[in-house]
């Protein structure tokens, strides 16, 4: 393997430059002050854990972990969500505190990839999680936070698709029961959104054709509140009309919150993760073709850090926030500049100090003899040495004894 040039970074890292930082702490700030007057509370976790433990318990597939040993060989991952994390956190130092809890974060995740993937190894999540409330109220609640969230963020047009593990699983549990693997194969194409996968699986199957029919019209449960009813007449699965009454239940508050015009009921979604146990969703914004959130419940996740607790939460996929909507208002502040001779430094650096004090952002920069014959006095000033972009300039030294 050749040595990296200086300037190259590991496949999947990026550098983000200032203005892309400017949007990315917008973007933190508008969707935590948000999620702060819904009541959720901030919480961070580390950036390395156990593998026996949080990266375990992610369900992030093994191949996807960024793994290291420490001093003693134990081995360690950097945390792939955020999720995992918090639910240890929950069982372990927030054990006492008063049910339900509401947490929000924002942090840096890392899940390794192909190198010809063209995906970020290192990216963003914002997101919250609600623990200890299993009603549909709970599930509404992130929901229509999701949905506030994206809006704080500056993603103006979108479409959340909420759906329900229970159901599919119920619905595959009456029609193959006990056929694990086909079961899987079948949840594979609804997760990887293809259908033609999905109904080849269908027809690979050694079943009657009312229950082909049967697999194949769940890719049809798409829709409005109107799909309620007709999910409730494809499955008599009790898990299955369990889960509807749920989901339908589900969106019933987000019509009380006002939003359930951006909300679709889509039966064939699914989380990508494993701990999810009821409903499920995700986001699409119209500028992109990739999720812009996802999130869900997962009730037994708690169990593997011994507290058994109901819990739903999502996160916003910030990264792709960042680069593919262009709706958030940024303003980029451009800093008073004070120029100042050598006899003057002093005053100058003490109306720096006084300004930074109140809030200002300030740029000082020392005139050169030549430079100190020239009055500077426009934005944007230009010195035989640099270039300064700035609100306004301030010279203390030109042959008026200094002043602005």
């Amino acid at each position: 393997m050749s040595k990296p040039k200086g300037f190259e970074k590991p496949t999947g890292f990026r550098d983000y430059t200032p203005h892309v930082v400017t949007k990315l702490r917008t973007i933190e700030r508008n969707v935590l002050e948000c999620m702060e007057r819904w009541g959720y509370r901030q919480i961070i976790t580390p950036t390395i854990e156990y593998y026996d433990t949080v990266g375990v318990a992610s369900s992030t597939s093994d191949r996807k972990l960024f793994k290291l040993l420490n001093s003693r060989g134990t081995t360690l991952v950097l945390r792939s969500d955020l999720t995992a994390p918090i639910a240890r956190v929950v069982s372990s130092l927030l054990k006492d505190e008063q049910l339900p809890l509401r947490l929000s974060y924002h942090a840096n995740v890392f899940r390794s990839i192909e190198e010809e993937a063209g995906r970020e190894a290192e990216f963003f999540q914002t997101g919250v999680e609600l623990v200890g409330d299993d009603s549909p109220e709970a599930d509404a609640e992130v929901v229509a936070l999701a949905i506030a969230s994206l809006q704080a963020a500056g993603v103006s047009s979108f479409k959340i698709a909420m759906g329900h593990m229970g159901f599919l699983n119920g619905l595959l549990e009456e029609v193959i029961p006990g056929q694990t693997v086909q079961q899987e194969q079948l949840k594979e194409g609804l997760l990887g959104r293809d259908y033609v996968g999905y109904r080849q699986s269908i027809e690979a199957l050694n079943l009657e054709p009312k229950l082909k029919e049967q697999l194949e019209a769940i890719l049809r449960l798409r829709g409005g509140k109107e799909v309620c009813t007709h999910a409730a007449e494809l499955s008599s699965s009790t898990e299955a009309a369990r889960s509807i009454a749920h989901l339908c239940a589900v969106f019933e508050v987000l019509e009380a919150y006002g939003v359930s015009e951006h909300v679709l009921i889509d039966l064939t979604m699914i989380g990508d993760f494993s701990y999810y146990t009821g409903m499920t969703f995700e986001g699409y914004a119209a500028e992109l073709g990739s999720p812009v959130c996802s999130g869900g419940r997962y009730d037994n996740l708690l169990q593997q850090f011994g507290r058994s607790l109901p819990a739903t939460g999502f996160a916003l996929k910030t990264n792709r926030i960042i680069d593919g909507v262009h709706g958030i208002t940024m303003e980029e502040k451009k800093p008073i500049l004070i120029q100042y001779t050598s006899e003057c430094r002093a005053e100058a650096l003490t109306e720096a100090a006084r300004l930074r004090s109140i809030g200002q952002n300030v740029v000082t920069s020392l005139l050169s003899e030549d430079e100190a014959e020239v009055s500077v006095a426009k934005v944007g000033a230009t010195t035989g040495r640099k270039t300064i972009q700035a609100e306004q300039v301030i010279t203390y030294g030109h042959e008026n004894g200094g002043g602005r």
